[in-house]
């Protein structure tokens, strides 16, 4: 019997200096996969006392990880997620992170699931 190759699946999405950035994942008919799925966020001190960023991370729509910290004063500071998740035929797969600052500047949100 002769079987169709198919690609892994690459899907991201770049939410620039967005608070929030959604990666929706189609179900697939036929079959289970596998992510790796990775979740940045970086940032930069502003002006002010207490400098600090968040990152929660949802997964269809369950927090799956969240964390707040100081930010470092001098170049960009960063939170990074990283989780495998299988999916079930016939399932779609929802990425969801929502960030919060203080006296700290935006730069880059990334959503990436990669399948294995």
């Amino acid at each position: 019997m002769l079987r169709a190759m198919t690609s892994p699946e690459r899907w991201n999405v770049d939410a620039g200096d967005r608070a929030l950035a959604k990666l929706d994942i189609p179900p697939h008919a036929s079959r289970e996969r596998r992510f790796e799925i990775d979740v940045r966020f970086v940032v930069r001190a502003g002006a002010g006392a207490t400098p600090m960023h968040a990152l929660k991370v949802l997964i269809d729509g369950a927090q799956q990880w969240s964390r707040q910290v100081t930010t470092v004063r001098e170049g960009d500071d960063s939170l990074e997620w990283r989780q495998r998740r299988t999916v079930p035929a016939g399932q779609p797969l929802r990425i969801q992170a929502v960030t919060e600052v203080q006296h700290t500047l935006r730069r880059r949100l990334v959503i990436s699931a990669h399948e294995e």
